[in-house]
């Protein structure tokens, strides 16, 4: 049984929403407030209802919610950029709610075929923290608060293991596209022979190995956002082609001579300096151009070694309970040891030597153990 919950302040219409939609056979669980839920009530529930939707503020909740408001255009507006699946006005007709709920419960079983529950997404959320406090972190948060709820394309600069995908899955949860699918292409990683029928997709027999008809991650991310990960690494053939899906919204399969309609939300990512790219050929000026109409800049950890107190902490807690031992703790001098440290591989090296020492360390890390551990290092 498909089962919603109800999230109203008021008990008459709770209670009406609860008797409607029980009658309809949809297992309900009503509530008063955000704040009142427990796992028990958010766990397998397939739709919210909510009529406090200004408290929504899980900008990553892949449960599909309907917003109940007597809002204006602004507000409505505000409530689909947090990511509401559709909005019905109060006082609540019963044909518009009924309607809202079948269609968005169809959508989401389309995109959803496995049942999602609200806390597991929230963990989901959590993991994909953007984790310090330094006046860059501070503001590179900004901008993605400002940049996410639009459909502006964004590239993100930045060194090896700063975190741009990072970035692009916040740009992704925090967006109005939440609930559709993230789809991830390393274009360094993919050779440049097979990029176009990876990211466009082929008919069955378009090439030798073409036994059967395949989507490409263009079509895949369909609703949703597509992340071209270092894209700096991209031939010029293949820039050409995602020149056009951009242009048009359209792509064409490998062996194909009909157009596919994507809506398809694009971040990239790169290590490189474009510009020296682009002067040496290595790069189109006018997909730079397509992608760039947002630009973060993600800073190395060695300009925001304020974050590094932080990182431990979090990934100490995460770590320990990812390998579920108890969670250590960190002298204060071990943790000024690794304060001190350059981490040239930014914050995917700090994650591994807090790794390294939740697997060998005690449990209160200290300095002699981190030097141990990571000082040959330096």
């Amino acid at each position: 049984m498909t089962k919603i919950l109800v999230v109203e302040p008021l008990r008459a219409i709770r209670n009406t929403l609860t008797e409607l939609l029980a009658h309809e056979g949809y297992e309900v669980v009503a509530r008063e407030s955000l704040e009142s839920l427990s796992d028990g009530d958010t766990r397998e529930v397939s739709l919210i209802i909510c009529g406090s939707p200004e408290k929504m503020t899980w900008g990553c909740v892949a449960v599909p919610w309907i917003a109940l408001s007597k809002g204006g255009l602004e507000e409505v507006l505000g409530f689909f950029r947090a990511g509401a699946a559709d909005f019905v006005p109060k006082p609540v007709e019963v044909s518009a709610l009924l309607g809202a709920v079948r269609v968005v419960l169809a959508r989401a079983e389309d995109s959803f075929p496995t049942p999602n529950t609200l806390c597991a997404k929230k963990k989901s959320c959590q993991r994909y923290n953007i984790v310090g406090s330094s006046p860059k972190t501070t503001r590179l948060k900004r901008l993605i608060e400002l940049v996410a709820p639009t459909d502006a394309r964004v590239l993100v600069l930045g060194e090896n293991g700063t975190g741009k995908e990072l970035v692009a899955r916040q740009i992704h949860q925090k967006s109005r596209r939440a609930t559709g699918p993230f789809v991830e292409v390393n274009c360094a990683a993919i050779p440049s022979e097979l990029i176009e029928s990876e990211l466009f997709g082929h008919e069955k027999g378009a090439f030798t190995s073409a036994i059967k008809q395949r989507k490409g991650k263009f079509e895949q991310a369909v609703g949703g956002t597509l992340f071209l990960d270092e894209i700096g690494d991209m031939s010029l053939a293949a820039q050409a082609k995602v020149l056009r899906a951009l242009q048009e919204r359209k792509i064409t399969r490998v062996g194909s001579d009909k157009d596919i309609d994507v809506d398809v939300r694009v971040v990239a990512a790169t290590n490189k300096n474009l510009i020296t790219e682009i002067a040496r050929g290595n790069f189109r000026e006018d997909l730079y151009h397509r992608l760039s109409v947002i630009v973060l800049s993600v800073p190395p950890l060695s300009e925001r070694k304020e974050d590094i107190p932080q990182l431990v902490d979090y990934f100490l807690k995460s770590l320990c309970d990812e390998y579920n031992v108890p969670t250590k703790s960190i002298e204060p001098a071990a943790l000024s040891e690794l304060s001190s440290m350059d981490w040239r591989g930014n914050v995917r090296e700090v994650h591994n030597v807090v790794e390294r020492l939740v697997v060998l360390g005690s449990q209160e890390i200290t300095r002699d153990e981190v030097l141990a551990n990571v000082g040959n290092l330096y």
